[in-house]
């Protein structure tokens, strides 16, 4: 089984923990603190379990010309990419109001550090665990700065291959051995056959010691479900208040409907889940009484017959009998008293009835 850790305060997750649903408000707070605290409390009304925004020390993310470049897309929030991504961006005192807020509501907080001076930052303002965005898993020099600070990581693995997964297990595991993997495929909206679902066996079974997850760009929840019931113990999904919103993750992010209905189908599952034990249950027992089938005579059988599998059949009998699985034990066994065409076999009509034991 997964090795577990602490990803939050008194939260663990792997083993048979819950799975621990990350509602990503990303940037679809469109730049506005009051909506991304009407984001925070509809993460926390739908049942998430934590909050996560994403964090960018602009000049540190990109060069120049990237800042630069015209951004004439019908998304754009300015002339340029740079003026774009400025209008998104919370400052620091912006995100330590925001974090507070969320505390007050009593939902965990967290983003992901775009850049290695944001996860400074992140650090500084004590989240609980550092969210690894599929852009910088391949960033080996940013890895390792990050799982130098010792907090959790949560890391995504969107546009890697396995060879570089195995990589990355290599760099974090020694240094800081409490994070874990969400398959994650980078396409917005995604659509179903590039989900890749079985990714998530591929990683439990290549690293066995850590929990596997699930980060997911598709609509509708499904898929997301899915991969819980395949063992993800944490899932992302992006969220929104509203689809139609400007900017290019709204249509592939929940809105608080679907986030509702996402955290109740994961919790049906978990409960579904259930144990490997397979056995009769309480709750089948009423079922059993009524269509149960036991063992009964095909025929009329004499006092001191010897059970042949032609005087046998099985059938709904009252009252119950001999359980259908018994009937080839019953074979070459004496009846002590007569039974009548019909009528069920019990044990009361067995002489030293003895269970055949399967070597």
């Amino acid at each position: 089984m997964a090795r577990e850790f602490e990803l939050c305060p008194g939260r663990r997750i792997g083993g048979d923990q819950p799975c621990f649903i990350i509602a990503e408000i990303g940037q679809n707070h469109q730049g506005d603190l009051d909506i991304a605290k009407r984001m925070i409390r509809m993460a926390k009304d739908c049942g998430a379990d934590c909050a996560k925004f994403q964090k960018s020390e602009l000049e540190y993310k990109f060069n120049k010309k990237a800042l630069e470049r015209p951004y004439t897309s019908k998304h754009s929030w300015g002339k340029t990419y740079g003026e774009h991504k400025r209008h998104l961006e919370f400052s620091h005192d912006q995100y330590r109001e925001l974090k507070k807020y969320a505390e007050e509501i009593g939902i965990f907080f967290t983003a992901s550090g775009m850049d290695e001076m944001a996860v400074e930052f992140l650090h500084e303002l004590d989240v609980p665990f550092f969210k690894v965005g599929s852009g910088d898993t391949n960033n080996f020099p940013y890895l390792e700065k990050t799982a130098k600070k010792g907090r959790p990581m949560v890391i995504s693995s969107g546009m890697q291959s396995m060879n570089t997964m195995h990589q990355v297990y290599q760099i974090v595991k020694p240094i800081n051995p409490n994070f874990c993997f969400l398959q994650c495929t980078s396409a917005y909206p995604l659509q179903p056959e590039d989900v890749n679902l079985r990714v998530i066996s591929a990683y439990q079974s290549a690293f066995p010691d850590i929990p596997i997850g699930y980060s997911g760009h598709e609509t509708g929840i499904a898929i997301s479900v899915a991969a819980v019931a395949m063992g993800a113990k944490v899932v992302e999904r992006h969220v929104t208040l509203d689809k139609t919103w400007k900017g290019s993750d709204h249509q592939a992010s929940l809105e608080p409907n679907e986030l509702a209905e996402l955290v109740k189908a994961i919790r049906t599952v978990e409960k579904a889940m259930g144990s490997p034990i397979k056995q009769l249950l309480p709750c089948e027992m009423a079922c059993n009484e009524k269509l149960g089938k036991s063992v009964v005579a095909k025929v009329a059988i004499p006092e001191g017959a010897v059970l042949t599998l032609d005087m046998l059949t099985v059938k709904v009998g009252e009252p119950k009998g001999f359980p259908p699985e018994s009937i080839f034990d019953l074979v070459g066994q004496k009846v002590k008293t007569s039974i009548e065409e019909d009528e069920t076999i019990t044990e009361q009509v067995m002489e030293n009835h003895v269970k055949k034991v399967k070597c």
